[in-house]
């Protein structure tokens, strides 16, 4: 049987706010009825907020009436909402690297004046309105910056600054490209594309991992 998104949660939801069975709620989040009891007694998922399945689309109200008036019935996961996927944008920078982008654009602006903010922006994931600023000099903290190769800084690969700069030049129509870069640029794109696919099969791993808890794991001293 299909299982409902995020079953803790949906487990959670159903103990705090519906009369169900703890076998019922099991049924339904694919789960084990120790682990509910678990959650009634507020001895595991005790910092996990609840997520209302009716609200998502994932099951109707009157299923849970009908289960609540009877034992032996069984709730049903109804098609709920496609779930939304990341939209291609910045890429993404630890915090505590994140003081460290401004002189990164700058060296950027400097060394790179081909560069659009587009591409700084998706090179090192910052805001175009932060490299306007460095660019026209109003930046808050403007007399402290120090152009520096964001590389070094390691907000960025040396692969990934020399393809998009190789890219943008024969887009040009620059001849001074090496063509070592194009094909850096060929293999990267096989690279990414192969990384999405493996970080799609390990989320699609771990929300399986997730169900296969136990009593026994979850109980262990």
């Amino acid at each position: 049987m299909a299982e409902p998104l995020m079953p803790l949660a949906t487990a959670v939801w159903l103990v705090d706010n519906t009369g169900l069975t703890f076998q019922q709620i099991a049924d339904f989040c694919g789960l084990h009825v120790l682990e509910i009891q678990g959650i009634a007694d507020e001895t595991i998922a005790t910092k996990i907020v609840g997520h209302d399945p009716v609200r998502s689309g994932q099951l109707a109200q009157s299923d849970i009436t009908a289960c609540e008036a009877d034992p032996v019935k069984r709730l049903v996961v109804l098609v709920g909402p496609e779930q939304q996927k990341r939209t291609r944008g910045p890429r993404y920078t630890p915090v505590s690297k994140r003081q460290e982008k401004p002189h990164g654009i700058a060296w950027l602006l400097r060394n790179h004046p081909e560069l659009t903010d587009a591409h700084i922006s998706r090179l090192i994931g910052t805001t175009k309105s932060t490299i306007t600023q460095i660019r026209d000099r109003t930046h808050w903290d403007m007399a402290n910056l120090r152009p520096s190769d964001p590389v070094g800084l390691g907000l960025c690969t040396q692969r990934d600054l020399d393809t998009l700069v190789a890219k943008v030049a024969k887009k040009s129509g620059v001849t001074r490209v090496d063509p070592r870069l194009e094909e850096e640029a060929a293999k990267l794109e096989i690279e990414l594309k192969e990384k999405r696919t493996q970080a799609a099969a390990q989320l699609a791993a771990l929300e399986e991992k997730e169900h296969e808890f136990t009593a026994e794991t979850l109980f262990k001293s």
